[in-house]
């Protein structure tokens, strides 16, 4: 026997198997128990959702022999040749093929026979909003007053291309996307029958991905098990099926971004192509992240809205307190574009990159929206001027997520660590300008780019390295636990030495309203004036 698809394979047969329709499932099961049959039915919803499905069910259920709680009992005749498809009383139409006036009329011919050895004659349209009007008018009176035995079901995923005087003649009944817990259950359920064995990220992954829709979620998991045959499927191997990438890669994009680093961006995409993943699909899934970004920004309760695990969500948190919605927003309406772009285009990386540049270069353009985003640098800058080092600790420790017992721990562990190796003085940060390179390359690539555009400096009056950044957005995506263990890690790395550091802001003052002049990457001293701030 040939192969049959896991979607063909896993088909509900009863309604008890109908996942994610409760309400709809519980409905039809009460008007067969009750002989409450309608004769005109419109099941609309998006793809995969179980409307035909539902369908066929409902079909088998109607002229089952020996129903069972409104299910059919699936071992009768009636039941084995709807199932088999070879029922003379059960009819599948698509309506893309068969949608002209010719077609009805051969509808309104055949529904004068009665059913054989059944109780009812169901017809069952698919794509139901491709009939043309003709075909509908030609409908309408047998649609309205069918004989007794007649049921009609329409699916389709257009309802509002359905003319009103077929609607207001059917029981309408609205398939939801199927929420990604019920999806994640039956991916487990189909794996563990199938003999697939998958672990649980891989299972959010493509539950995910599918969009609410059982279909392409057993399609999703049909691809990677036909691809990683016979082995296990982790995330990173369905990643490489659906040409994905890791949801890390979003929050390092989002942050060359957020420090105007094309030169980063362009080297991310050009990582994601030689990794064989598709561009739409990657700015597709950087639109969701942003979305989510920004929900973690407006939402009370963000656990509620946006379905991702804990350490990501603190990362989310972090991102979101760092980047303002205006400047989101306008990457997502960037990005938007872009996605409808490249639909048809022949060479999508230029667009991505010229899209890049729009964003980190806001002064090459006059809409509102790079505009704005000038003046949210000016405003800040401006505002920053007046804001203490005092001041800006205490909104730091304010805004700061209070650390579990199990970081604190780790953190004692770390300076337990560095307190074994002896401390860099002022001699030894010398040559911090040559080395400054080595230092943040062997950081990791989420906070590259905003390292890149990092000046280190040493205070003459203590020895104390000031690392100094272009703004407070750029500084504050980085000063987390994550970034001081990295950071200490590549001192002891290349320095050999315990080195004590402090993140400043170049838009912030000191105390005493002074600024650290930057030194170049390359070595070279320069002495900063006002004119460094001016936009």
């Amino acid at each position: 026997m040939s192969y049959i698809a896991l979607y063909r394979k896993w088909r509900p047969s009863t309604f008890d198997e109908i996942k994610g329709q409760d309400a709809i499932v519980t409905t039809l099961r009460n008007q067969i128990e009750a002989n409450r049959i309608g004769h005109a039915y419109l099941f609309c919803g998006t793809r995969g959702t179980g409307k035909t499905s539902a369908a066929k069910v409902f079909a088998k259920a109607v002229n089952c022999e020996h129903p069972v709680d409104g299910n059919p009992c699936g071992e009768c005749e009636s039941c084995r040749s709807i199932a088999a498809g070879t029922s003379l009383n059960v009819i599948e139409m698509d309506a893309a093929s068969n949608n002209g006036v010719d077609d009805a009329r051969q509808i309104k011919e055949s529904v004068v026979y009665s059913p054989t050895n059944a109780k009812y004659k169901v017809y069952i349209i698919d794509e139901a909003h491709q009939i043309t009007r003709e075909a509908f008018n030609a409908l309408l009176k047998t649609m309205e007053e069918p004989p007794s035995y007649v049921i009609f079901i329409l699916a389709t995923t257009e309802p509002h291309k359905i003319p009103v005087t077929i609607l207001s003649r059917c029981q309408r009944y609205d398939f939801k996307r199927i929420s990604t817990g019920t999806l994640e259950d039956r991916l487990r359920e189909v794996a563990g029958n199938e003999g697939i064995t998958i672990e649980d990220k891989a299972i959010e992954y493509i539950a995910s991905k599918a969009e609410g829709g059982m279909r392409d979620a057993l399609s999703l998991l049909d691809q990677c098990a036909s691809f990683f045959l016979g082995q296990d499927i982790t995330y990173e191997r369905a990643l490489e099926v659906l040409g994905a990438v890791d949801t890390s890669v979003f929050s390092e994009f989002l942050r060359s971004l957020a420090a105007r680093s094309v030169t980063d961006c362009v080297g991310l995409i050009d990582r994601i192509l030689i990794q064989g993943r598709d561009l739409g699909q990657f700015v597709t899934d950087f639109i969701w992240h942003m979305r989510n970004v920004l929900l973690a920004r407006s939402a009370e309760d963000v656990s509620a809205v946006v379905d991702i695990t804990a350490d990501n969500l603190a990362l989310l948190k972090k991102e979101a307190e760092a980047i303002p919605e205006e400047q989101l927003l306008r990457y997502i309406r960037v990005f938007s574009e872009l996605s409808n772009d490249l639909r048809y285009a022949a060479q999508k990386r230029v667009l991505i990159e010229i899209a890049i540049i729009r964003i980190c270069r806001p002064q090459m353009e006059t809409d509102i929206d790079s505009v704005s985003d000038r003046l949210r640098v000016i405003e800040d800058l401006i505002e920053n001027q007046d804001l203490s080092k005092a001041s800006y600790d205490r909104e730091i420790e304010r805004i700061a997520p209070k650390e579990s017992d199990s970081v604190k721990e780790k953190k004692k562990d770390a300076v337990d660590t560095a307190m074994k190796l002896p401390k860099a003085a002022k001699e030894d940060l010398k040559n911090i300008n040559q080395l400054w390179k080595d230092i943040f390359s062997k950081m990791p690539e989420m906070y590259t780019a905003c390292l890149r555009t990092a000046t280190p400096s040493v205070r003459p009056e203590d020895g104390k390295l000031m690392i100094q950044f272009v703004d407070d957005t750029i500084m504050f995506l980085c000063d987390d636990e994550i970034f001081r263990k990295s950071l200490d890690e590549a001192f002891t790395a290349v320095l050999g030495k315990q080195v004590e550091y402090e993140l400043v802001s170049l838009t912030r003052t000191k105390d005493n309203g002074e600024y650290y002049p930057p030194a170049s990457i390359f070595g070279m001293e320069v002495t900063v004036d006002d004119s460094d701030f001016e936009e």
